[in-house]
Parts: C-alpha cells; structure tokens; sequence
C-alpha cells in the first residue's frame, strides 16, 4: 500500500465548459484536505488550478505550488502567506521539481499542457524512472477519446496492454484515491 502524501495535480489553467468540472476541482480540493495531502500545482490562480488550490487552501490545507520565472506575475499567481511559492528558471525545472515533489500524479480536464505532463510521467512509469501512480479524473468522459487512442495504441503493437492497464482511470474521487494507495508498478519491459 502506496502512502500518499503528496499530489501533483495537472489540470486547465481554464474552467472548462462544463460546471461538473469545477465542481470535481473544488471536491478533490476538499478530498485531500480530508486526507492531509499537499498539493504540488503549477502555482497559478486561473481556471481548474486556481479552484483546486483554493479549495484545499480555505479548509488549511498544505499548498505548494511551483512557477517558472516567466509567469512569476501577480495576475496569474496565487498570493497567500500560508503556500509555498517556488519560482524555477524554466518549465522543465517546474515539472522536474513537480515530480520530484510528488508521490503520486492526477490530471483533470485540460488541454495540452496537462496532456503533456501527465503524458511525460506516465512515460516515465513506462520507463521505469519511477513507481509512483499516474492517474486521469475522468469528469464527465473528458478523457474518454484519449483512452480510445491508447487502446488503439495497444492494438497496432505500440503500448503494451500492461502499459495501459498501469494508468489509473476513475471518475468517482473516493475510488481514485483508494486506487493510488493500492497502486504496484508491475510493468513488463518497454523494449
């Protein structure tokens, strides 16, 4: 069993056009304040980002997000005494301090910056460069075309069905955090 004490949630600097989006951002905000897990975020306080911080932030809950230099600006950060802002030179040094951060990894909807983060450690799980659950909150279907592409994927010969199986799916937040404390990476070789 996975203790998970650490977060890092990739999500929309967005809303997103659907209300259930922001209302599962505000629910894992609340959920993890329940279960004392710090957020690790990319420090914004626009869209899905904002609200998941803010959520876990009003209740007292532990925030640390991290910022690259170019985006250090007080319209796009969130400025509390209680978080923990750290700046990086670059957006490599962010996701490589994110993930270093973090002991298990969620995207919500977003759009390609979340698709790349979450995408680049679940390679990395793929890889073997860690053991740590990778998962997709899968509001409302969001993710829906995405895993229709993976098992695509799988089917042509380029993901093995293991590799698929790995990455944690769930659209219910209680499910998803009993999977990441279950999770085992069990993976046959990428090669």
């Amino acid at each position: 069993m996975n203790t998970i004490t650490s977060i890092a949630v990739f999500c929309g600097s967005s809303e997103g056009a659907k209300s259930i989006y922001r209302e599962t951002a505000r629910e894992l905000g609340l959920a993890m304040y329940k279960r004392q897990t710090t957020l690790i975020y990319g420090g914004g306080n626009r869209g899905l980002m904002g609200i998941v911080a803010e959520s876990l932030h009003s209740q007292g809950g532990r925030v640390i997000g991290v910022i690259p230099e170019a985006l250090h600006r007080s319209d796009i950060c969130r400025h509390s005494v209680e978080e923990q802002l750290i700046v990086v030179q670059t957006m490599h040094e962010r996701k490589a301090t994110m993930y270093k951060l973090a002991d298990a990894f969620v995207a919500l909807p977003g759009g390609i910056g979340t698709f790349e983060e979450i995408l680049e450690v679940y390679t990395w799980l793929q890889l073997g460069y860690h053991a740590k659950p990778v998962a997709l909150l899968n509001t409302a279907g969001f993710y829906d075309c995405l895993l229709t592409f993976l098992q695509h994927s799988v089917q042509e010969g380029f993901l093995k069905p293991d590799h698929l199986k790995a990455l944690i799916v769930e659209s219910d937040i209680e499910k998803l955090f009993e999977r990441l404390t279950l999770f085992e990476s069990r993976l046959s070789d990428k090669l």
